[in-house]
This record gives structure tokens, C-alpha cells and sequence, in this order.
């Protein structure tokens, strides 16, 4: 499924850039406006199931499903999900994003065609990084997509794609300032003072400094204008395609290859309304204050009389990131307060995993943030994940044979949350998770060292991306060839508790997660003394 998926991807860009796809449509009133889209997931099990039989006595065989098969009604969804995808876009995102992506696709045919000139190999998984990322928005984040999804794509594609950069050119301040004033009124009115130098830019959003008239310090995040009409055309190309696809060959169905294509375009379309995003950080906050957390972490107020979908207003944290190299100064000379730090991360994000109906899924450490008054500042809610029942109680089970070293009960845990064989070596699988496990715990953290003008010297340490990456794709390659299939939101919750080590590593090197009793796993207390974080015993899912 996941080379389909990336071949998809390919085919909706060329058959976008053709202009074939979405032709404008007219937009007639009278006409009823489809309620939702019809995504038909189906297992594989019951595409066998809707099989016809062969007429052959001889065989008794079920002949395959062909187009020919396609009830009117199946033909009648197909058209309504993709009339609703062009109405979606609208009348002019489709020419304009053809335009772009011919742009894009000679760029890069100029920059890699020379090479196979020259007889040499071009590595494609760098061919399409490089498409995405001339692509723009949609791309990029559908390239951020598979690298964060090493239980859904091919290992080369992941490594490559956590090269795909979201960081774009600013936009001008005088196109922010009609994207403000069009959505909360005459900046004078709320604001005392906009900074028009942009703090961060990236491709859906601008993020700028801002106070207001009440005296708050805040920041403004604006949705760059048109950036609604390109997702919703080049997620309306890549949805359509697949649904397109399944139906000329019902075979692929099997791959659930259009659900998969639906959710993708759920989720990224969800990043566009800032308002679902506000609503996570105010719940996270509500967190925080339920759990009598406030006072050793914090997330940012949302000012929702100053939010809309397109522009949302925060309080502003002050302070650096986890990583910073002033953090690691200050770590450097007074170690407890890094340990202590990293520990209250890590355990209020685990707790939050165990408490909250999802988990921030993007604690890089430019969102997790060492204020000024010595809290940790969680930031950007805009990715979340979802763990499922199953998932969950999985997760528990694998929990607790990881504190007391049982790799047979890590390997049964995740035989239970994957879709596995059934004849999966139990034996064998908890000896390569032993394997994996002990290669990560010897990971060394990278510290370089720098001589000043002045004479003395300074440290720096830091996370490589890429052993993280590398760890987990490690890990994912095991449970495959052991024979299972791992859920994406279990992907998602590993980096982030990779994440998490990496950073225990640097700021904290002496703390054994299994035996400390600051850290609980599973709610195991560990032997020694209660540490709780403000009163609260706390629970770590690692």
C-alpha cells in the first residue's frame, strides 16, 4: 500500500497539472450541496466477501471484481465526492495550482535531468522531497506526513523526508495587516502595538509579536491568504485521484487506499481552523489547572475574542527552548534545575497521554520551552494524536514489561495492538526488541565545544534528528519482519517518547528512567523515597 500511496501522490500532481481534474465548475444555487463525502473503507476481508462466484465447476474460484461490477450507486458517489472536491477548491484554485505545479515539476526536471544525461542514478525519494517542498503548503506537510509515518512508508522515504523544511519566505506586513483587519476589525482598535518584523514563518501560518490595548503581551498567528484554496485543491486532486483509482481497479480497495487519502485530508484540513487548534491549548491548559500543574508548567492563554480561523491570538511565553544553548548554560551550572526540568516534562506529557483524549505529537524541542520563571512552556497544538482503546491498553501492557526488563511480554503487548501473523515467533521477536532496545540505550548525546573571544569556553549539546528517526525505523523494521503492522498513532507516540530520552540524555544524563522514583512507570512506584510533581502521583508511559 504505501509505494500505491506514494505512486498516487505522483499521479494526482501530473493529472493536476494537466488541468484535468478540476476544470472550474459552475456554481449553481439550486443545486443541493452533497452533505459529506463518502469514504468507503473496506478490509480485506470483505472484499473477498463481495466477490462473485465463477460460473466454473471446475475451479469453484471467486473471479476477481472488475469495473464492470461498479453498482450505479457506487458510480453515483464517486461522481458527488468528486463534484463536492471541485466546489471545494472553487473556480480558480484549480488553473492557478496548475500553473504552479508546471512551474515546480520544470525546475525540477532541470535540476536532476542532467545527472541521468551524465549516466548517473538520481535518488528519487530526493527528487520528490525537493518536488514537495517546490510544491508549497500541501506538499510540504504531506511530506511531513510520511516522514512522522514510518509504520506506513518505505524507509527511504521517511529518512529523506525529514529534510522536508516547513519554513517559508515572510510575506510582506502590509498582506498580514489585511489578513488581520479583515478578520478582527482596525488593528488600533485591540492591539497597542504589532511588531512587523515576523517572529516565525512558515507555509500555512506568520506568527508576529504583538500587545494590546489592555497592556498583555501576545502573539498573533495569521494564515497566509490563498493558502485555504491550495490545500483544499491539491487534497481535493489526491482524494479524487484515489476514489478514481479504487473504482477503475477494486482490487486496490484491499489497500484502503481512498480512507487513507480521506483521513490525510481530515487532518490537514483541521490545521487550517485555528480555532480547533485554540481549543486544544485551552483543554491543555484546563489540564494543567485540574492536575494543580500551573505552578511548574504552562501552556498559552487564548485570547478567543481575538481568534478566528485564520488569525489566532496567544498569550506570549517568556522564554527559550528546551535545547537552547542558554538552557544548556544554565544546565551546565545548576544541573537540578535541568534534571528537575526535563522530569516535569516528560512526566505531565505522559500524564496528559494517560488523562486527555490525545497527546501533543510535536514535542520537538522548539515547543517545549524554559520560561523565564523557571515553568516549562508547552507550545503549538496544532498536531495532535489519537490512541485508540486498543492502542491504549497495549500501550500499558508494553509499559510495564518494559520496567521490569520482560521482552517476551514487550513482544506479546505488541502482538496485541498490531495486526499480526498468526504465527508470529514470540521467542525470536523479543530478542530483536532486546536488540533495538539495548542500541538505543547507547545512543551518545553530540557536545560540541567553542573557545570565545574572551577566553572562555562554552558547551553545547544537542539531539540528532536523525538517530531518532533512524531508532525508530529500526524498531518498525523489527515488528515487520516479525510479522506485524503497526497503527500510525503508535508511530507518533514512540517519536515523541524518543524525543523525550534524547533530551533526558542531555539535560538530565544521570536519571535511570526504570529506576528512579521521580519517573513512575505504569504506575509503578519505584523502590526509594515518593517524588511527585506538586502533590500528584504521576504516571509514564515510555
Amino acid at each position: 500500500m504505501t509505494m500505491k500511496f506514494l505512486q498516487l501522490i505522483l499521479a494526482t500532481f501530473f493529472l493536476g497539472a494537466s488541468g484535468f481534474l478540476f476544470a472550474p465548475i459552475p456554481q449553481q444555487s439550486n443545486r443541493p450541496k452533497v452533505s459529506s463525502l463518502s469514504v468507503k473503507t473496506t478490509s480485506p476481508g470483505s472484499i473477498f466477501n463481495n466477490r462473485r462466484r465463477n460460473n466454473s465447476s471446475r475451479t469453484g474460484e471467486r473471479r476477481v471484481k472488475t469495473v464492470q461490477d461498479r453498482t450505479p450507486e457506487e458510480t453515483i458517489s464517486l461522481v458527488r465526492d468528486i463534484i463536492e472536491a471541485a466546489r471545494d477548491a472553487g473556480p480558480r484554485a484549480g488553473p492557478m495550482r496548475t500553473l504552479q505545479a508546471q512551474r515546480a515539476a520544470m525546475s525540477t526536471f532541470r535540476e536532476f535531468f542532467p545527472e541521468l544525461l551524465r549516466g548517473g542514478t538520481v535518488n528519487f525519494p530526493a527528487v520528490l522531497r525537493t518536488l514537495f517542498e517546490r510544491l508549497g503548503a500541501t506538499y510540504i506537510k504531506l511530506g511531513q506526513f510520511v516522514a512522522s509515518s514510518p509504520t506506513l512508508f518505505p524507509k527511504e522515504y521517511v529518512v529523506e523526508f525529514q529534510k522536508c523544511l516547513d519554513q517559508t519566505e515572510a510575506l510582506p506586513w502590509s498582506t498580514i495587516k489585511r489578513v488581520i483587519e479583515s478578520e478582527l476589525g482596525p488593528i488600533s482598535n485591540i492591539f497597542a502595538t504589532v511588531d512587523q518584523k515576523h517572529l516565525a514563518s512558515a507555509s500555512i501560518a506568520q506568527v508576529h509579536r504583538a500587545r494590546l490595548l489592555s497592556g498583555e503581551e501576545v502573539v498573533l498567528k495569521v494564515q497566509k491568504p490563498g493558502i485555504d484554496e491550495s490545500l483544499k485543491t491539491d487534497l481535493g486532486f489526491l482524494y479524487s485521484a484515489a476514489r478514481i483509482l479504487e473504482f477503475i481497479q477494486p482490487d486496490w480497495e484491499r489497500t484502503s487506499l481512498a480512507a487513507v487519502a480521506g483521513d490525510l485530508r481530515g487532518s490537514m484540513l483541521e490545521e487550517l481552523d485555528f480555532i480547533k487548534e485554540a481549543k486544544n491549548t485551552i483543554e491543555f491548559r484546563r489540564f494543567l489547572l485540574d492536575q494543580g500543574l500551573m505552578n511548574v508548567a504552562t501552556a498559552p492563554r487564548v485570547y478567543l475574542e481575538y481568534t478566528t480561523k485564520k488569525v489566532m491570538t496567544l498569550e506570549y511565553l517568556d522564554g527559550v527552548s528546551l535545547l537552547d544553548e542558554s538552557t544548556v548554560a544554565k544546565v551546565s551550572k545548576d544541573p537540578d534545575m535541568g534534571m528537575q526540568t526535563i522530569i516535569t516534562a516528560l512526566n505531565i506529557w505522559s500524564l496528559s497521554v494517560t488523562s486527555m483524549p490525545w497527546f501533543h505529537a510535536d514535542v520537538h524541542a522548539g515547543n517545549l520551552l524554559l520560561l523565564e520563571d523557571g515553568r516549562v512552556g508547552f507550545i503549538d497544538f496544532g498536531i495532535v494524536g489519537r490512541i485508540s482503546e486498543k492502542v491504549f491498553q497495549s500501550v500499558n501492557e508494553l509499559s510495564s514489561a518494559l520496567a521490569i526488563g520482560d521482552s517476551e511480554g514487550m513482544a506479546k503487548a505488541l502482538c496485541n495492538m498490531g495486526a499480526a501473523d498468526a504465527n508470529v515467533d514470540i521467542p525470536k521477536f523479543a530478542k530483536d526488541i532486546e536488540r533495538v532496545i539495548n542500541r538505543m540505550n547507547n545512543v551518545q548525546t553530540d557536545v560540541s565545544v567553542s573557545n570565545s573571544a574572551n577566553g572562555s569556553y562554552s558547551a553545547a549539546m544537542s539531539v540528532d534528528e536523525s538517530e531518532i528517526t533512524d531508532a525508530l525505523l529500526e524498531f518498525v523494521e523489527v515488528t515487520e519482519n516479525n510479522g506485524l503492522k503497526l497503527p500510525r498513532e503508535f508511530g507518533l507516540l514512540v517519536k515523541q517518547s524518543l524525543y523525550f530520552d534524547r533530551y533526558l540524555k542531555i539535560l538530565a544524563p544521570n536519571v535511570d528512567v526504570m529506576n528512579d522514583s521521580r519517573v513512575m512507570l505504569s504506575g509503578q512506584q519505584q523502590d526509594g523515597p515518593k517524588d511527585k510533581i506538586n502533590g500528584e502521583a504521576v504516571i509514564v508511559d515510555v
